[in-house]
């Protein structure tokens, strides 16, 4: 189902319209460039051209169409017209000679070196006798015959090229562009094969040469960088019936180049098609052209600095479509699909893969945002992004310590309308223990998480508000709004937030949250001595907040011995919109703040 929807996207993109969206017909593919070597008619070079652009903090070869890589293996095996500098010039690559020396096998490298040149050449010299005829072919072949690579050290880019051992083509000169660009070239690289079918594809369910190994996967986060695969068979362990490799899972060798190069497509650096969520490289896109295939990164990712607003147009167009069941491109009913990847070693494996219309989509992701909708104060951002979410959660609330498969459980909840992993709201409720904070981030997931439990099991349970909400009488609720009042009256008697170096929260938040009943009691008992420090006014309003809350208390079990983890977070939530409460209530000062 996953490679026929890829099978599927490609061939739309094939059949775009505009030739700037089509994906590279068959035999082709679209390669980051680095280098070109600038050649005249006959050989002699005449420029080495950088066409690198500074991104970031990386500098980003432009891209480029050529003929298909073949696939890499630890044998010697050339590309046409294209490769890195150890293949197209014999230039060692500064690393591997450091450690071929260290490991006394320089010789070794040096009569590799060797038979790569020759398989580089070899490849454009087996090309049909027409194609030989080119004259940007021959200028290549003359080159490569005369290559002296003293002459290269005249150029500024040959140390770059030393020392990175980047990909390298050819241009002939007078032309905008590459020699593997030439009709003559494009012809022989996208000429079918004439051998017979062998077999039966799976995709496309005709017969067809079946692909013994499938091209790379590149772009997946923690993947190899020269790419991993979905389909591969590489261990005897995995064959069956005496099939090896590709026969296993007999794909066409059209329908293996077909969904590979729409993988790579939707994974690529600019792809407007993919998020990153924790460990989860994340692509979708749908049967048709459709309005949602740009709009889920910005419902899901940060916004950008020069735009931070970019994030609240996405979610109010989403919500506008679900309202009016229309989409500003694309019908309601357009299939859509989501597919989340992750490294696992030399492979890739499917975190997850939903298919749906787009209404069903948009009604999800809405009621995502409608669960974390929760009051905050005006300066926090107004939808969270998933990162937000994540690395609120982790230690340090740094991403490298959001713990494998989160994002991607995270993610396939949000799509498939489930309840979020356990793990998401037991980190949040850790977190906030850890460091004595309930942030804006913390508090959105632990109202979402209670809420979907509540709903998928249909429980009594009235579901939480995005605001304080008095009459919720759960007492892990009550404790933390009781919590916070305290907490307020011990700042009121201070003279106000901000003017204590250290609050009740930082000493007690942990333990008022998980056994009440071990602090509380202290805690009222400090409370009467900072009322006595208020104005009567402001003493009394708080007197009566503190017996508003504890009316829904049962006497004889407060303050209750322990509360689980569920009522931990009940608990924070609590603290959490009552403090908000406090600074968006109008509220009686102190005598001497008012003078």
């Amino acid at each position: 189902m996953i490679l026929q929807a890829l099978d599927a996207y490609y061939r739309r993109k094939q059949a775009d319209p505009d030739p700037a969206k089509r994906l590279p017909a068959e035999g082709l593919e679209d390669k980051e460039i680095p280098f070109i070597l600038e050649l005249d008619a006959r050989g002699v070079l005449l420029d080495i051209a950088d066409t690198r652009s500074v991104e970031g903090k990386k500098k980003i070869g432009q891209r480029f169409l050529a003929p298909q890589g073949v696939k890499k293996t630890s044998g010697v095996a050339a590309n046409l017209f294209w490769d890195n500098a150890e293949y197209v010039l014999g230039v060692p690559d500064g690393k591997k000679l450091d450690e071929s020396r260290r490991k006394n096998k320089e010789a070794d490298y040096r009569q590799r070196l060797i038979e790569m040149r020759a398989a580089f050449r070899s490849r454009i010299a087996d090309l049909p006798a027409p194609t030989q005829d080119d004259a940007g072919v021959r200028a290549v072949l003359a080159f490569l015959d005369t290559l002296d690579v003293s002459v290269l050290e005249r150029f500024p880019a040959f140390a770059d090229i030393q020392a990175s051992n980047p990909v390298l083509s050819f241009r002939l000169s007078g032309d905008l562009g590459l020699i593997c660009q030439r009709p003559a070239v494009v012809a022989a690289a996208t000429s079918n094969s004439d051998a017979a079918p062998d077999g039966l594809c799976l995709v496309r369910n005709e017969a067809a040469v079946i692909e013994r190994l499938h091209p790379a996967i590149k772009g997946v986060w923690g993947a190899q960088t020269s790419g991993a695969n979905i389909v591969s068979f590489n261990l005897d362990a995995f064959n069956s019936y005496g099939k090896s490799q590709g026969a296993n899972a007999p794909l066409g060798k059209a329908a293996a180049f077909a969904y590979t190069t729409a993988l790579n497509h939707l994974l690529a650096r600019d792809s407007r098609q993919r998020i990153q969520v924790g460990d989860a490289s994340t692509v979708f896109w749908a049967e048709e052209d459709h309005a949602l295939e740009n709009a889920i990164p910005d419902l899901f990712g940060d916004p950008p600095k020069d735009d931070p607003d970019r994030n609240v147009r996405a979610v109010e167009a989403l919500y506008s479509a679900v309202h009016t069941g229309k989409f500003t491109t694309g019908g309601p009913d357009t299939r859509f699909h989501v597919l989340g990847l992750a490294p696992n070693a030399a492979r890739i494996s499917i975190r997850f893969w939903e298919t749906a219309t787009a209404t069903e989509l948009a009604r999800r992701i809405k009621q995502h945002f409608d669960d974390l909708d929760i009051v905050h104060a005006e300066y926090e951002p107004r939808y969270l992004s998933l990162f937000r979410l994540l690395t609120s959660v982790a230690a340090l609330n740094k991403a490298d310590n959001i713990p494998p498969n989160l994002g991607g459980e995270v993610m396939r909840a949000i799509l498939e309308g489930l309840p979020y992993p356990r793990t998401l709201m037991n980190l949040a409720v850790t977190r906030c223990r850890a460091e004595q904070q309930v942030s804006h981030a913390r508090a959105a997931i632990l109202k979402a998480s209670v809420n979907r439990w509540i709903r998928f099991r249909q429980s009594p349970e009235k579901e939480f508000l995005p605001m304080l909400d008095p009459a919720n009488a759960n007492p892990g609720y009550r404790l933390g709004r009781l919590f916070a009042a305290l907490e307020r009256i011990q700042e009121d008697a201070a003279g106000g937030p901000g003017k204590l170096n250290a609050t009740i929260r930082d000493r007690y938040y942990g333990a008022a949250s998980s056994t009440p009943a071990a602090v509380f009691s202290t805690l009222l008992r400090l409370s009467k001595h900072h009322l006595s420090k208020l104005s009567t006014g402001l003493a009394i309003s708080r007197e009566r907040l503190i017996g508003d809350i504890m009316d829904g208390f049962d006497a004889a079990s407060f303050p209750p011995r322990i509360l689980p983890l569920p009522d931990q977070a009940r608990f924070a939530l609590g603290y959490y919109q009552q403090r908000q409460a406090f600074f968006t209530k109008s509220e009686p000062k102190n005598e001497e703040e008012s003078q």
